[in-house]
Order: structure tokens, then C-alpha cells, then sequence
């Protein structure tokens, strides 16, 4: 073979420098999609970022609201008292911008040395712990000492390590006038609690009146009558002695004796007197009945029968009501109890007007029914109307202050408020429930005497409305 006719040797291709070879177009496009993916997570961890960046801006923005807008002095100090950063109250206070405090010992703030003293002994040399007020004084913007009432808390970062504290203050005259403020509104809340007692007591006795002059009324015309017939007696008498005593016979004196009637006016007397002391112990009854509703007691403790009481309270509310009000009584002769009578009306005479008032709301004629049940150690009456019941909605809210069903200008809302609490005070408790056949049920539960602590009604008027 020639040399002409030798194979032809297959090209040689020289790899540049940097240039891979013998890579295929798959591992190409493996490469480029591994690096759209970290493109893309480039992309997200950009907005993450920027979301906690924007983050981070609005929490400092809110702190350094709060800062700026606390009323109490703040500044922020490292362990050795060193003051780190402040608010601008402390700024105002001291009269020293926040850049000159940063970087300054604490203790320069002090009006004294003694002061300054007693703050590193309080504060630094104890190690990291919880100050509560601490009254030291210092230095005001005009020189002068200001005392201040201090709190300090510790400060830890994230492993546990002590970074220093957190200093917060007020001036004591601030607090003192705080106080003498919230002491003034105490005293005047008392007094409007005393005020609404007594005018929902009056509001109470004014409903009553009409009963009470119509109760007084019998009595006092029966006394009156007694008396005119005694005067009439008592000229006859008078006039019969001057025949004796005037030297007059025995024919004429017994015919002034015939003529005068002194017979029949000595077999008067006895009953005439009689009913007069009768009418008048009945006035005062009534009168101290309606002294022990009406007086703005201071609670004493007593024994008395709460039948009596009902049956007082019953008496007035009936006569007092201009529509026809039946009530039905089924009471033992006597239910002994240990409190304020006075009170106990009140209560009492209350849930009877709730009922008057619940009961002409109904179809019938307006009815109460109460009921005493004797248990051991206590008795539970049960004032049950034939109104038309509580609304589910409001059964709840019966005894709150200030709430009432009635038109406005028609009730103040205290009557059962004020009721439950004398209730309580007295070791009771006043519960309200609608009947299974109709009707309101107030439920008054009371310790009977001899079963509680006698000292327990003991307390001022104004505890009552609470």
C-alpha cells in the first residue's frame, strides 16, 4: 500500500482550559434547574426577611411609643449601675438629655450622698433581684429633692445571664395626691351609698303612707270619741259632787244622781278608759312600727317575731294599695328571730309591694300567697304571686343595682339590691324563681334566734347597698 493510501488518523479536539468534556446536555439541565431552585429560595428567604425586618421596625416603633409615653420615670442600667437608656420623663425630670445620661453611673441621679448610699446598697450590692418601693429622693431639673417611689426588675438574656435592671419611678407627691383622690371618691361613694339607702327607704314609706294614715286613722278617731264622752262624764261628775259638797239633802242629791245619770257613767268608765289606753297603745304600735321602717337605724340587734312583722308589713301594703290586693297567710303563731326588725320589714314590706306590683299585671284579681316552713335552725317563707312571672332573660338580674322592669320615674332599682344585702347580713339568703302553675316565687330564707352569730346585723346602714 502506498503511502498515499494509509487511513486517515480521526481529528484530535484540544480541551481548552475551564472547559468540561465529555459532559452530556442532561447534566446541563440538571445544573440549571439546581440553580433556579436556589434562585427561589433566594427569592423567599429576600421576603421573609424583608416581612421580619418590617416586623422588628414596627416593634421598635411600638416601644419607643410606650417609652415616650409613660408618665413614670425609666432607665435602664447594666450590673454595675451604669445607666444604658432612659425615657424622656426621666429626661424631663432631671433636666439631662437621654444621650448625656447614657453612659453616667446611676448614682448621679440621687439628691445626696446618703441617697446614692441606700440605692447601691438596695440595688447593686445585693445582686439581681425584684425592689418594690423604695422611696429615695432625687434630684429635680430645678436642684431640688424630689422624693420618688422605685421599682427595680432584674434583666437576663436568653441563657440566664444577669444583664443588668430595669428602674421604674413615680413621685411620692403624685401618689400621695392619687391617694388623697381615691380616698375623697371612696368617702363620697359612702355617702351616695347612704343616700340611696335612705332614699329608697323614703320612696318605700311614701308608698305606704295612705295605708298607714288609714291604719292610724281607726285608732286615733276611737280615742277621740272616748275622750269627748269622758268630758261630757266629767261635767256630769263634776256638777253631781258640787250638789254634795254644796250642802244640797239627800232627796236632791238623788235626784241630781237620777237626773246626772252618775250610774250609768261609773258603769262607763272602766270600758271608756279601757278602749282609750287600747286605741292609744295601738297608735303607738303603729308610730314605732313605722319609727323602726323609716329611721335610718345603725342595725342593733334584737329579739323579735317575724309573724308580727309580716302581718304589719301586710296591713300597710293592703291599705295603701288602691286596687283590691289579697293576701293569704299560712304562718305558725310565732317565728322568733334575732336582727333588725327594722331591716326585716323593709325586706319584707318590699317583696310584698314587687308582688302587688307583679300581680296586677296578671289576668286575675291581684293575689299573694305566703308561706312559712320551719326547718331546723331555719325558716323559709315563699312569696308567691299570680303575676305573670320573670322573664327568663332577666331572672338573673333581679337583684343587680339599678335594674328594674318598671317605666323609668316608676322605680330606682334598689329595692331588692338593698333587700338582698340586709338579707345576707343577717346569715340569709333571698332567691327568686317562677312557679311551675304561674307566677313569681321569692324564696327568703332566715336563721331562727339562737342559731346564728348575734352579731352578725351589727353594721352600718351604708354596708347594706353593697
Amino acid at each position: 500500500m502506498s503511502q498515499d493510501d494509509s487511513p486517515t488518523p480521526p481529528l484530535q479536539h484540544t480541551a481548552h482550559p475551564g472547559e468540561l468534556v465529555g459532559v452530556s446536555e442532561d447534566v446541563w439541565l440538571e445544573v440549571i434547574d439546581k440553580m433556579d431552585e436556589v434562585y427561589s429560595d433566594l427569592l423567599q428567604y429576600e421576603v421573609a426577611l424583608e416581612q421580619k425586618n418590617a416586623k422588628l421596625e414596627e416593634s421598635q416603633q411600638f416601644i419607643f411609643s410606650v417609652l415616650t409615653s409613660m408618665s413614670d420615670i425609666m432607665l435602664v442600667c447594666d450590673r454595675n449601675g451604669v445607666i444604658q437608656d432612659a425615657n424622656r420623663s426621666l429626661e424631663a425630670f432631671c433636666g439631662r438629655s437621654i444621650d448625656d445620661l447614657r453612659g453616667t453611673p446611676m448614682m448621679e441621679l440621687f439628691a445626696d450622698p446618703q441617697a446614692a448610699a441606700e440605692a447601691r446598697r438596695r440595688l447593686l450590692e445585693q445582686g439581681p433581684r425584684e425592689v418594690h418601693d423604695c422611696e429615695l429622693p432625687l434630684r429635680a431639673r430645678d436642684g431640688s429633692a424630689v422624693p420618688v417611689s422605685l421599682n427595680c426588675t432584674p434583666r437576663f438574656s436568653a441563657v440566664g445571664k444577669s444583664l443588668g435592671m430595669v428602674i421604674t419611678g413615680r413621685p411620692v407627691g403624685e401618689l400621695r395626691r392619687a391617694y388623697e383622690a381615691l380616698h375623697q371618691a371612696h368617702e363620697d361613694l359612702k355617702r351616695t351609698q347612704q343616700q340611696l339607702l335612705h332614699a329608697e327607704k323614703m320612696a318605700s314609706l311614701g308608698r305606704l303612707v295612705a295605708g298607714v294614715a288609714h291604719e292610724l286613722n281607726n285608732p286615733i278617731s276611737f280615742v277621740l270619741g272616748n275622750v269627748h264622752a269622758l268630758r261630757r262624764y266629767a261635767e256630769r261628775l263634776s256638777e253631781y259632787i258640787g250638789h254634795i259638797h254644796g250642802g244640797a239633802g239627800a232627796k236632791e242629791i238623788d235626784e241630781a244622781r237620777r237626773t246626772l245619770r252618775i250610774d250609768r257613767i261609773l258603769a262607763d268608765l272602766p270600758s271608756l278608759i279601757e278602749g282609750t289606753l287600747e286605741g292609744a297603745e295601738r297608735t303607738r304600735a303603729i308610730v314605732d312600727g313605722l319609727k323602726r321602717f323609716s329611721v335610718m337605724d345603725r342595725g342593733e340587734a334584737e329579739d323579735f317575731d317575724l309573724v308580727a312583722v309580716i302581718e304589719r308589713a301586710v296591713r300597710w301594703v293592703c291599705k295603701a294599695a288602691r286596687e283590691s290586693f289579697r293576701v293569704e297567710l299560712a304562718l305558725p303563731r310565732s317565728i322568733p328571730l334575732h336582727g333588725s326588725s327594722g331591716r326585716i320589714q323593709q325586706v319584707v314590706t318590699n317583696l310584698i309591694e314587687n308582688a302587688w306590683a307583679a300581680a296586677t299585671q296578671g289576668d286575675g284579681p291581684p293575689t299573694l300567697r305566703i308561706g312559712a316552713t320551719l326547718r331546723e335552725g331555719e325558716v323559709e317563707l315563699r312569696f308567691h304571686d299570680n303575676g305573670p312571672g320573670i322573664p327568663e332573660a332577666v331572672i338573673g338580674r333581679i337583684f343587680d343595682p339599678f335594674f328594674t322592669t318598671k317605666p323609668v320615674g316608676k322605680g330606682t332599682g334598689l329595692g331588692l339590691s338593698i333587700s338582698y344585702g340586709i338579707v345576707e347580713r343577717h346569715g340569709g339568703q333571698l332567691l327568686a324563681e317562677n312557679a311551675p302553675q304561674g307566677g313569681a316565687v321569692l324564696v327568703l330564707t332566715l336563721p331562727l334566734a339562737g342559731t346564728q352569730d348575734k352579731g352578725t346585723p351589727g353594721q352600718s346602714a351604708a354596708g347594706d347597698a353593697q
